[in-house]
C-alpha cells in the first residue's frame, strides 16, 4: 500500500532578532532532528524532541568510512573481472595486456587499502584514548 505524502501548503512566519535566531539554533542543533523547519515545527506542536548532542566527528568518520567502502568495492569488482578475463585468455599478446592492466590495479588498490588501513588507525586513536 501506497503511503500519502502530506502537503504541507501552509505558512507561518515569524520574526526573530538575531539574539532569538541564535539562541533558536543553539537549541535546535543540541537535537537529533536534521531540519529546521521540521524542529519548529514540533516545538510549536508539543511534540517530543530528541534532544541529543549530534556527534559531527563521528558521522565525518562514518561518511568517510562509506566513501572509502564504496571506492573498495569498485576496485575490488574491477580486480575480479581482470582475474575473469585472464581465464578466458587464448594468446600470448592478449596476455601482455592484461598482465599491464592488472599491475595498475593491483597498485590502485593496495593505495585504497593503505589509505583505509591509515585512515581507520586515526580514528581509533581519536575515539580510543
Amino acid at each position: 500500500m501506497e503511503e500519502k505524502k502530506i502537503l504541507k501548503d501552509k505558512w507561518l512566519h515569524i520574526r526573530l532578532d538575531e539574539k532569538e535566531h541564535a539562541a533558536l539554533l543553539k537549541q535546535f542543533r543540541r537535537t537529533t532532528e536534521p531540519h529546521l523547519s521540521k524542529y519548529a515545527r514540533n516545538i510549536l506542536l508539543g511534540k517530543p524532541m530528541i534532544k541529543a548532542v549530534r556527534n559531527e566527528s563521528l558521522q565525518e568518520i562514518i561518511v568517510t568510512l562509506t566513501r572509502l567502502q564504496k571506492d573498495l568495492n569498485g576496485l575490488t569488482n574491477n580486480y575480479n573481472q581482470m582475474v575473469h578475463k585472464l581465464h578466458t585468455l587464448n594468446k600470448v599478446p592478449e596476455f601482455v595486456v592484461w598482465v599491464a592492466t592488472y599491475e595498475k590495479e593491483r597498485l590502485k588498490l593496495f593505495e585504497s587499502i593503505a589509505v583505509m588501513r591509515d585512515y581507520i588507525s586515526q580514528s581509533a586513536e581519536k575515539w580510543l584514548l
